[in-house]
């Protein structure tokens, strides 16, 4: 059988299992005759058996079918992308905010591997990492030039596996060799204000005023557990108002989103979806498990993107917190995952597009205007732009107080640095003139 039959039936299976897990009454795509899908099908694969037979050099035909893949999505929009066998695994890890490692935070400074932080419990906070910490060798192997990709590889690893690392501390030159034994790291989404003595996280900002200060950095499956949590643990200190910081926080699952919206709102619509080729969907606040007795800020910034932007909007609709900071990201569109070779390959693809209780469009198109209705817009009199300059400050000042250090560790410019976040000030004074209001 010729060369190009084979590859026209391989692309046709590509074909098919694209629908994998889409309404069972799919959309005519185009009012194409069918014919002239072949035609244009053949085209293809025609192409890719030129390239196969004629190219200067050898490629490999998975090479040719992927890029033909990612030619396809990059054709849409920036969010539909496909995950490849080698990309899959740390995609779901990311998505379930879990996997085996040490659970530390990394970087290459200088051709240097780095430990910006260890996450609190885990293996490598236990066996005594701490910011500052250069990671020479792994397994007995030098990281001089390593690559993060490739630190994150060496680090990661089976649940009870071990690694060696050989590390040298701050101020010193003394090598120090650990030996971990990996667990299953679960990375927190929601975090405080700064650090206890004991390095878990305060969640009250200002202890006279009952405020609490909530920061969620991304929505997975367990955000709003971890939520529930921190507000039953803030509700017997008798919390009396919350400030809820959503910004630089660029999204994750839908229905992380409606659970979080769903904590604040007791009754009415969350988020409403519809696609071409899908049925539109809805989703609805329960009165059971609502907190709804203090009044809420919520801080938004220009990187508040997808499922911050639901929850804001949410909050914003229904007259539950009053929205503080810039104008959100603008990303209003749904992507599902659909498997591609039985789960080891997979398309994220963009199906839908969501709006906010009130009907509006969140997200922003191509060639959008700034008069144009998309995003989440801060209210009336409470939109706070931040400079670029000014913006490289909170990142760094955030970054200072996420850092777990030991006591003895000398403080740094960064951290003696005075920094005034000007929309957290606004939240905190919008908060205490409505407690005022209400005595």
């Amino acid at each position: 059988m010729p060369r190009h039959i084979h590859l026209m039936t391989f692309v046709l299976l590509l074909c098919v299992g694209v629908a994998v897990g889409a309404p069972t009454e799919p959309a005519e795509p185009t009012a194409l005759p069918k014919e002239d899908y072949y035609e244009l099908y053949k085209i293809l694969v025609d192409t890719m058996d030129q390239v196969e037979r004629n190219y200067v050099k050898d490629v490999d035909r998975r090479e040719l079918i992927e890029a033909a893949i990612e030619g396809v999505l990059g054709r849409l929009d920036p969010y539909s992308t496909y995950i490849s066998p080698e990309e899959i695994s740390l995609f779901r890890s990311t998505v379930d905010s879990e996997f085996g490692g040490i659970g530390i935070q990394i970087s290459v400074d200088d051709g240097k591997l780095t430990v910006i932080s260890p996450l609190v419990g885990t293996p490598a906070y236990r066996a005594g990492l701490i910011a500052g910490d250069r990671i020479v060798e792994i397994d007995g192997k030098g990281t001089d030039g390593i690559s993060i990709d490739e630190a994150v590889r060496r680090l990661k690893g089976e649940v009870g596996t071990k690694v060696s690392l050989t590390v040298i501390h701050p101020a010193t030159t003394e090598k120090v060799e650990v030996e971990i034994v990996r667990e299953n790291i679960h990375v927190d989404t929601v975090l405080g204000d700064c650090r206890k003595d004991d390095d878990t996280w305060d969640f009250v900002l200002m202890p006279e005023e009952h405020i609490g200060y909530i920061r969620v950095i991304g929505f997975s499956r367990d955000t709003a557990g971890e939520i529930r949590k921190v507000l039953e643990r803030l509700k017997k200190e008798d919390i009396r108002g919350l400030v809820l910081d959503l910004r630089f926080n660029p999204g994750g699952l839908l229905s992380s989103a409606i659970e979080v919206s769903d904590l604040f709102i007791s009754q009415g619509r969350i988020v409403s979806t519809k696609g071409r080729n899908s049925p539109e969907r809805s989703w609805d606040a329960q009165k059971e498990g609502t907190f709804e007795d203090f009044p809420i800020v919520v801080l938004v910034n220009r990187y508040s993107a997808s499922a911050s932007e639901i929850v804001s909007a949410a909050l914003q609709d229904h007259k539950r917190a009053v929205v503080i900071g810039e104008r959100t990201w603008g990303k209003g569109s749904v992507q599902n995952v659909i498997e591609l070779e039985g789960g080891s390959s997979a398309l994220k693809l963009t199906t839908a597009g969501y709006r906010r209780p009130n009907g509006k469009n969140i997200h922003r198109w191509p060639n959008a205007k700034d008069t144009d209705q998309w995003g989440v817009v801060p209210d009336e009199g409470f939109r706070i732009r931040l400079g670029d300059d000014e913006m490289l400050k909170l990142i760094n000042d955030r970054r200072r107080r996420d850092i777990v250090r030991e006591t003895h560790q000398e403080t740094d410019e960064l951290e003696t640095a005075s920094f005034v976040d000007r929309q957290l000030q606004k939240a905190i004074g919008c908060l205490t003139d409505e407690l005022a209001r209400a005595k």
